[in-house]
């Protein structure tokens, strides 16, 4: 056993004399890198602090951010903005989203011109003005050779409504 662990210590010695510290081409890298003269280094921008605003809520022209001003309160009324039609039945293609749905040609019937909507499932349907279409309750107001025009009535994020313009156009 002392043999082994002789010739064992022996073994361990020359790996550890293998594993010397030779760094002189390290050294020689470090006093050349030191050498070269330094770079001045820009100064950092000033940063301006940030101007902190106390709301009082009874401070005079000043709009409390928690109500929303007149313009949108009042699109919020029971007169005023559009407003989708509860009682209409939704037609079939006001269950696809609008960017699903491909414009793909027109057709005349006599002196009607159809648009050819086709929905992601590969079915085309003729669309006319006034027909609906889109999750947003978007009525075709006008039918073209390249597309079909409708506007959306959308959420306005405060409990009403706005009208959005927008089209279908015609795929390749």
């Amino acid at each position: 056993m002392t043999i082994r662990n002789s010739l064992f210590m022996a073994l361990f010695a020359l790996v550890l004399a293998g594993c010397g510290p030779d760094m002189d081409e390290l050294d020689r890298y470090i006093n050349e890198v030191k050498a070269k003269p330094g770079g001045r280094i820009e100064p950092l921008p000033e940063i301006t602090p940030y101007e902190v605003f106390t709301y009082v809520a009874d401070a005079e022209g000043v709009r409390s951010p928690f109500v929303p001003d007149t313009p949108q309160a009042s699109a919020r009324g029971a007169g005023g903005g559009a407003r989708p039609d509860p009682d209409r039945s939704p037609e079939f293609l006001e269950q696809f989203p609008l960017d699903t749905l491909r414009m793909v040609g027109t057709l005349y019937i006599g002196d009607s011109m159809y648009g050819l909507i086709q929905t992601s499932d590969g079915l085309i349907h003729r669309v006319v003005p006034g027909n609906y279409m889109g999750q947003n309750y978007g009525r075709i107001t006008g039918i073209t050779e390249s597309e079909v025009d409708l506007v959306e009535i959308i959420s306005d994020g405060i409990g009403g409504y706005i009208e959005r313009d927008a089209a279908v156009g015609l795929s390749d």
